[in-house]
């Protein structure tokens, strides 16, 4: 194995723990935001996102728990989805890359991304529903906007995920005819 590709899943490995720290601090900037929206709303323009839902928690409580629920639920899902991807490239042996933690890790990754992918895909039309009955809820788009490209992400995965498992079968049929 090269020092070139060591360095790079060592690149990779970084990248990936900072993008984990990255989706965390965003959840839990969204988490404190969701909080204080409840019990000290007058605080929420000097907080993380500006994100001030005061509006839509007067109009509708359960429009506004449904927004935020699905904000926060997306936002834990893509932190947690790059613990697993972090988790990957820091176990990831790269003298026999084949074996069940890999194919378990890429698998979980494929799952996890088409839930993230199914939920904004709900909470668009969600929010185009609001929209429709005179909620102002534009600022939330960003949230959601790219359901479909984690759905064909998953699919993808997926794939590959499938590709490897079979690639695990055959390299231990091999291991126990020699």
């Amino acid at each position: 194995m090269s020092k070139r590709t060591n360095f790079v899943f060592i690149v990779l490995s970084i990248v990936a723990w900072l993008i984990f720290v990255g989706l965390s601090i965003e959840a839990g900037g969204l988490i404190v935001n969701f909080i204080f929206s409840l019990y000290k709303p007058e605080v929420i323009p000097k907080l993380y996102q500006k994100l001030d839902l005061s509006e839509l928690y007067n109009l509708s409580k359960w429009a506004f728990f449904s927004m935020y629920s699905f904000i926060l639920v997306i936002s834990m899902l893509k932190a947690y989805l790059f613990y697993i991807v972090s988790m990957l490239v820091t176990r990831l042996d790269l003298s026999k890359p084949f074996n069940n933690f890999v194919s378990g890790q890429i698998t979980q990754i494929s799952y996890f991304t088409l839930s993230i992918g199914i939920l904004s895909f709900i909470a668009r039309q969600t929010a185009k529903n609001l929209l429709h009955w005179g909620y102002e809820i534009d600022s939330l788009n960003q949230f959601w906007a790219d359901s479909q490209a984690f759905i064909l992400m998953a699919a993808v995965i997926y794939i590959i995920a499938t590709i490897i498992k079979k690639g695990i079968e055959i390299q231990n049929e091999n291991d126990l005819t020699v």
